[in-house]
């Protein structure tokens, strides 16, 4: 049947796929909570009958400040079915942002995940005038609790209401405004029409090899317009999603339920990949001898080389030998692992896929809704260090200074309230994307930086620090690392190193340490790092070379505000909060 509106997939659902009790699953007190179809249905024209009631009308702005959840989906349809525009934000921003987004975007009312988001905003719900109502997902003294809205939508249905406002939504008709979160400044709120996601639906459902009796772990944020669409496309498909409980369950969620597919960023690839590195460099004799075999073999792997039987046998081999084991890590069933959010670093999706553990690279933004480009597992159609072809309802170019610039169904309505920005960043029909980039002759797409972190030095060279970045945190010894040098004579970096894996280097090497500091102040430790930079620098132009690193002695993080909350670098901040470190490297 045709979708072409968000809450028609709920329909479609019931159409096209057989009963299930695990259409969706989420984990209360260590026990999967399965809803079927039905449960799913009548709980969102609940929500629709309530807000109905509740004096709500199309266009009228709700706010989720949630984990991912089965809950979020119920609001997210009772909220679209009526023709109100779903506001879902970040349970990790700031307080501050919290206050604009809420102003700014006008929202009546607020649903949370519970006392962890009250704890932080419960003072600002308070105290925004335009908030009518707050309800949680779980029981929280001094707020209404999910079920009563529930309960309000059971005592004053009215479902031909609902059907006779459903039929007048239209395609182009917002369905969302989704905050991104900027890496300077208040966040800008991205409006997305029911057509503008559902294109990207039907344009990227093709990719992913899943079927109505496959299994998702859902992981990243709803939220965020990556996961949430590709939410939607496990719907339009049957697929039954499971939420994870948080990020450090995801282990033992993957073993428990086994699934088929789940998008996840880099930074979860690079974290299990060093995980089974160390594992590797405990082992001895011809148990390590192997394991680094395999390993090496994976990192010379490249799609469709149909010409390297000898390398095909040996990869065979070492998938018997060690690869299943890696496998196993993820469940065993996995036909699918989607990247994006950040740069994959090649040698990741080089030794995963070398594994069987098939992870592809795809690339977009928010004001896309969000896929703009994606490789495929069809042959030709994918290759490792690009981010694939575009979808094939999008039309890519490239401008005169290397910007990517996108045509489609899927580019934004607009930034709300804000028409100055919408017309600087929506040229003659054309999304400028800030991204540089180049199309390959086979057609694919690849990133190599943002037009504003591109910097000249001194001698006029032009440096991408992010193509730099993501080189060297191919280091198992650098977690994160910032390159600068705008106006100088050289490029230089801010490193944070990987604890975990310099503490294991110390342990091995003897090393004595009590603090961070203490372990990075030590010559040895400065020294072997200073080795891999090196190694490095003997890959980059004269112009890239980093010819000057301080050493952090803390991770990034989302909390402490050095990275956004899909996982950027706040530059600006950065270099605001570590200026006197900063200006020592230019001395």
């Amino acid at each position: 049947m045709e979708v072409s509106r968000i809450f028609d997939l709920l329909t479609r659902y019931e159409k096209c796929f057989k009963v299930k009790d695990n259409v969706l699953a989420g984990k209360e007190n260590g026990k999967w909570i399965l809803h079927d179809l039905e449960k799913y249905q009548k709980t969102a024209s609940y929500i629709s009958c309530a807000l109905l009631k509740l004096g709500i009308k199309k266009g009228d702005k709700i706010a989720t400040i949630s984990n991912n959840r089965p809950e979020w989906n119920f609001v997210d349809m009772g909220i679209m079915q009526i023709g109100a525009v779903h506001v879902p934000i970040y349970p990790t921003i700031s307080t501050e942002d919290y206050e604009y987004v809420l102003k700014h975007a006008g929202v009546k009312y607020v649903f949370v995940s519970g006392n962890e988001i009250i704890r932080k905003i419960g003072h600002i719900l308070k105290a925004v005038e335009n908030i009518e109502d707050v309800y949680s997902f779980t029981h929280v003294e001094g707020y209404k609790h999910f079920n009563e809205i529930i309960e309000f939508g059971k005592k004053n249905q009215d479902l031909n209401k609902i059907e006779k406002i459903k039929t007048s939504i239209s395609k182009d008709d917002i369905a969302t405004l989704i905050y991104t979160s900027g890496t300077t400044g208040f966040p800008k709120g991205v409006m997305l029409s029911h057509d503008n996601i559902l294109s990207n639906v039907k344009a990227s459902q093709d990719i992913f090899p899943v079927d109505q009796f496959s299994i998702g772990l859902s992981y990243l944020p709803l939220c965020h317009v990556y996961e949430r669409m590709v939410n939607y496309v496990l719907q339009y498909k049957g697929v039954s999603i499971y939420y994870a409980e948080n990020m450090a369950t995801i282990v033992d969620n993957i073993q428990e339920i086994k699934p088929h597919i789940m998008t996840t960023v880099p930074r979860l690839l690079e974290k299990v990949y060093d995980k089974i590195m160390a594992k590797g460099r405990n082992l001895s004799g011809i148990q390590r001898k192997i394991f680094f075999w395999a390993v090496n073999l994976g990192l010379r792997y490249q799609y469709d080389r149909p010409d390297r039987i000898f390398y095909t046998l040996q990869l065979n081999l070492a998938n018997k030998l060690v690869f299943n084991k890696w496998r196993e890590a993820f469940g065993g069933n996995m036909r699918s692992i989607v990247s994006g959010g950040a740069a994959l670093q090649p040698r990741l999706a080089q030794v995963y896929n070398a594994a069987k553990i098939p992870v592809v690279e795809g690339y977009g933004m928010t004001e896309s809704s969000p896929v703009i480009a994606v490789n495929t597992y069809i042959a030709g159609k994918r290759k490792i260090g690009t981010v694939g072809p575009p979808l094939k309802n999008v039309e890519v170019k490239i401008s005169d200074i290397g910007e990517i610039l996108v045509k489609g169904p899927n580019v934004m309505k607009g930034y709300y309230k804000d028409v100055e920005m919408t017309k600087k960043t929506i040229v003659n029909g054309l999304l400028h994307t800030g991204d540089v980039g180049t199309i390959d002759e086979d057609g694919m797409l690849k990133i190599t930086g943002r037009v504003k972190e591109i910097f000249k030095t001194s001698m006029g060279k032009y440096v991408s620090p992010v193509l730099l970045e993501n080189k060297i945190k191919e280091s198992p010894f650098i977690d994160q690392i910032i390159v600068l040098g705008e106006n100088q004579k050289f490029a230089a970096a801010l490193i944070v190193p990987d604890f975990e894996h310099l503490s294991s280097w110390c342990k091995i090497k003897n090393i004595d340490y009590t603090t961070n500091d203490e372990m990075i102040t030590n010559r040895h430790v400065q020294n072997r790092i200073k080795k891999e930079i090196d190694c490095f620098n003997k890959q980059f132009g004269d112009a890239e070379k980093i010819k000057k690193f301080k050493f952090i002695d803390h991770e990034w993080t989302i909390d402490s505000g050095e990275i956004t909350a899909n996982l950027k670098l706040k530059r600006s901040l950065i270099q605001e909060k570590y200026k006197k470190e900063i200006e020592s490297l230019f001395i």
